[in-house]
Formats: structure tokens, C-alpha cells, sequence
């Protein structure tokens, strides 16, 4: 055989193998195609694989066996969906009528409540007795009506209104609840630790107004979405109240006004004194959400505190056993407010000075050294009375 006939029978047979392949990816991305638009018309209509399917072309019986049994029907979908909205009627009927149950078992509470006060006063004895646990009973029956005004919509305050609006942020489950106030701890730290490590690098390396500027910003940002958080936990069931909520306003209103202090020799005088300062209390709120988030999972197991409470950025009661170290840590913040509250108010009376900015942020950090100082002196007195009262009655 010539080389030139062998040849030709390689170039023969070289294309035949190429219009093979060519006919078998075509012949696949056709069975591929065809597969995909009847999956597509199972979704949008809803049909049925019937036997008439079955006989189409060849290729078509792997994708038949596996359409078959499939739950993509128009009428099973349809039938959940009604079922979920007459659900949803459901729970919010149940809701209201729970609502005003409360509402109304409460008011009878609140008038026998007055009944018992009125005669007590009068009353000895035995009579004492009946009333005083009838006084019990009715603390009880209020707080199983606060625990179920947990998982009840409730209207939302004045701040969620001017933010939300009229929206129902109420969670229906424990596992939400949870999970929410979670994140919100989460959220806590991780932004206290990008304040540290941005006040850090604006400290030591960098002074640009620009970026004391994007810091500022930050702050504002994140105080002002603590605050919104914080009242919707609020709704939800967090025991957190007094200052700890109103500080993270006049917070949100001072890092405002810092945002505002336009450059020059009295905002340069002050910046690195108000960028320690961040550094500081970002490094103390790290110290306390691990110490605080440590002794409440504690007191939980135990059952002693309320599984919706939170880390706060200050001093509480139930951090008494064993956190007492961080009481030092506190007061040298608090002073060093107070010290930035007396610097700004110096600076305030030079001739030079015409921002206004200077005497508003002296007055905001005097506001904040005042609540969190005195606050803080008044749990630590009430705690250490308890402590001195519980061997007397012993």
C-alpha cells in the first residue's frame, strides 16, 4: 500500500471520528437543553409527566424517570400557599384577641393592686398575711404578663417611629430573639475593635483630616445604630434601660459635633487627646463584653439572670462576683471624660476660639462623665449594702 493511500485512509478516518464526537455533544447538549426547558415548564405550569411524554424522542426516558413523582404542581402549590395566609390570619387574630386579654386582665391587677394597698394600712394579723401574699401573687401574675408582651406586637416608642416608622419589629420565637440579640453582640465587638485599631492608626501614624473625619463619621454611624438596635431589643424583651440606653444618644450627638469641628490650631490641640481617649474606651469596652458576656452565660445556666439581657457598657450588679477589677478601669474613664469635658471648656474661653463646636462638646462630655460616674457609684453602693444586709438577716 503507497504512503499516499495510507494517508488518505488516516484523513478518513480522522473524520469520521470528529463528526462522531461532533454528533454525540450535540446529540448531549440537546437531551441537556431539553431537560432544562422541561424543568422550566414544570415550575411555571405545573404539569404533570404523563405516558404521552414518555413516547417523544429517543434519549428522553432518563429524563422522564426522573421527572416522575416530582412535587411541582400547580394545585399542591397553590393549596400550601392558601394554608400559609390563613395561618397568618390566624395568628394575628390570636394575637389581638391575647393583646387585649392582657389589657384588660391588667387593669383588674392594677385596680386590686390598689385595693390591697388601701388595706393593708389598716389591717393586722392574719389579715396582713392574706393581703401581703395576695401583693406576691399579683407581682407574679404581672411578670408572666411582661414574659408574654415579649411575643405579642406592641406599639413602638418614638424613636423607632421617627427611624421605622410604623413597623412591627416584635420576634415571634425564642430562637429569633436569641439569635438577634446575638448579632447585635457581635456587631458590638467587632465595630469596637475597628474603632481601636482606626484610632490607633490615626494616633500614631497618620494625621489627615480626612480620616478623623471618616472616623468621626463611624462613630456616628455606630451609635446610632446601636441606639435603633438596642430598641428593638428593647421590644423584645432586653431588660436594659436607665442611662445605658441614653448615653449612646449623647454619644452619637458628640461624635455628630466632632464630625463638624472644621481644622485648625483648637481642633489640633484637642485631637490627640480625643483619639486616646477613643483608644481607651474601645480597649475597656473589649475588656468588658468578654468579662460581662462570660458572667452572664453563667448566671443563665444558673437561672438567675433573663436570657434576653445584654452587655452594657458600664457597671451592673450581677457583674459583682469577680469583675470587680474592672471598676478601676471604669473610673479612669470616666475621669478622663470629665478631664476632656474641663480641657474643652479651658480652650473655650481663649480669644481665638469661635467654634462653637468646642463648648458643645465640653458640655456633652461633662453630660457623659456625670451619668456614667454617678450611675456607676450608686449600683456599686446598692451592691455593696446588699452584701453588708445579707449576714444581719442570717
Amino acid at each position: 500500500m503507497s504512503q499516499r493511500t495510507r494517508t488518505a485512509q488516516r484523513k478518513a478516518r480522522v473524520k469520521e471520528a470528529r463528526n462522531y464526537a461532533f454528533t454525540l455533544c450535540s446529540h448531549t447538549w440537546k437531551m441537556a437543553l431539553r431537560r432544562v426547558l422541561m424543568d422550566l415548564e414544570y415550575v411555571s405550569l405545573g404539569f404533570e409527566c404523563t405516558k404521552a411524554q414518555e413516547s417523544r424522542q429517543a434519549g428522553n426516558d432518563y429524563e422522564n424517570k426522573n421527572c416522575r413523582g416530582r412535587p411541582w404542581k400547580q394545585g399542591i402549590i397553590q393549596e400550601t400557599h392558601r394554608k400559609y395566609l390563613q395561618k397568618l390570619d390566624e395568628i394575628s387574630k390570636l394575637q389581638n384577641n391575647c393583646s387585649s386579654s392582657i389589657d384588660r386582665q391588667r387593669k383588674r391587677l392594677k385596680d386590686l393592686s390598689s385595693q390591697v394597698h388601701k388595706c393593708i394600712k389598716g389591717s393586722s394579723g392574719d389579715d396582713a398575711k392574706t393581703l401581703g401574699d395576695i401583693k406576691e401573687k399579683v407581682k407574679t401574675q404581672e411578670h408572666a404578663f411582661s414574659e408574654m408582651d415579649a411575643f405579642l406586637p406592641k406599639t413602638n416608642g418614638l424613636y423607632l417611629n421617627l427611624v421605622l416608622g410604623n413597623v412591627n419589629v416584635t420576634l415571634l420565637s425564642k430562637q429569633s430573639k436569641f439569635a438577634y440579640k446575638d448579632e447585635y453582640e457581635t456587631f458590638k465587638l467587632y465595630l469596637t475593635v475597628v474603632l481601636l485599631l482606626f484610632s490607633f492608626m490615626c494616633f500614631f501614624f497618620v494625621s489627615y483630616r480626612f480620616l478623623d473625619a471618616l472616623f468621626n463619621f463611624l462613630l456616628v454611624w455606630y451609635y446610632c445604630t446601636l441606639t435603633i438596635r438596642e430598641s428593638i431589643l428593647i421590644t423584645n424583651g432586653s431588660r436594659i434601660k436607665g442611662w445605658w440606653v441614653f448615653h449612646h444618644y449623647v454619644s452619637a450627638f458628640l461624635s455628630g459635633v466632632m464630625l463638624t469641628w472644621p481644622d485648625g490650631n483648637l481642633y489640633q490641640t484637642f485631637r490627640n487627646q480625643f483619639l486616646a481617649y477613643s483608644f481607651y474606651q474601645s480597649f475597656v469596652q473589649c475588656l468588658q463584653y468578654y468579662y460581662q458576656s462570660g458572667c452572664l452565660y453563667r448566671l443563665r445556666a444558673l437561672g438567675e439572670r433573663h436570657n434576653m439581657d445584654l452587655t452594657v457598657e458600664g457597671f451592673q450588679s450581677w457583674m459583682w462576683k469577680g469583675l470587680t477589677f474592672l471598676l478601676p478601669f471604669l473610673f479612669f474613664g470616666h475621669f478622663w471624660q470629665l478631664f476632656n469635658s474641663l480641657s474643652l471648656f479651658r480652650m473655650a474661653q481663649l480669644p481665638d476660639c469661635k467654634e462653637w463646636q468646642v463648648q458643645m462638646c465640653g458640655l456633652c462630655f461633662l453630660v457623659l462623665f456625670m451619668g456614667n460616674f454617678f450611675t456607676t457609684l450608686a449600683v456599686v453602693h446598692h451592691k455593696s449594702k446588699s452584701r453588708n444586709q445579707k449576714p444581719k438577716s442570717m
